[in-house]
């Protein structure tokens, strides 16, 4: 007898029977995955996304200006010699290596950078949230939706922008202080002969 060109395949472990009742079910039309109804689901998650979103901006925008704040104080004491976090750190434990000093630089400047580089993210996605309503709304004719959605969009990210730009700027010149300061530690090491 002549074997089958295309051996029916029989389930040889739960992976292959899920694989073969997926196969099945998309055979016989019983569960069908329309394009409308992956985008409708797409849409509709993104959705949920939009209040957290909103959420979270205005948190780093509040950040961003106690960040301003903190590096107005820190400028403030800079002037009067004072200010260097890295060098007390330096001049409070003295075994401390050149790494570790390194480590303590960056671990001070993560959350503004962190902050600078996730808030304008943070404004696209809430600017592109709401132009999914906006544009249905379009289509519809609902003028006043279309503006209500835009101006959650626009307003999102307005804020974001200043926010990071405001993190950005901090971050920048915080690092060269801090570049600034290792210098120092540098000079006192050759000084005490470390």
């Amino acid at each position: 007898s002549r074997r089958p060109c295309h051996p029916r395949r029989h389930a040889q472990g739960p992976a292959d029977a899920l694989l073969l009742i997926s196969l099945h079910l998309f055979h016989t039309r019983i569960f069908t995955v329309t394009p409308s109804f992956v985008e409708t689901s797409m849409y509709e998650l993104a959705q949920l996304f939009l209040m957290p979103t909103l959420a979270l901006i205005a948190l780093l925008f509040l950040y961003a200006f106690w960040t301003l704040g903190e590096f107005a104080v820190l400028a403030w004491h800079r002037r009067s010699g004072g200010g260097r976090p890295l060098l007390t750190t330096f001049r409070a434990a003295r075994q401390m290596s050149d790494d570790e000093l390194d480590v303590r630089a960056h671990t001070m400047l993560e959350s503004a950078r962190i902050a600078s580089r996730v808030t304008p993210m943070l404004g696209l996605v809430a600017t592109m949230i709401p132009m999914g309503p906006a544009l249905k709304s379009l289509s519809d004719g609902n003028l006043a939706q279309v503006s209500q959605n835009l101006t959650i969009a626009f307003s999102a990210v307005i804020l974001a922008l200043i926010a990071a730009s405001i993190t950005f700027w901090v971050t920048n010149v915080r690092r060269r202080w801090l570049a600034e300061e290792m210098l120092q530690i540098a000079q006192l090491r050759l000084e005490n002969g470390q």
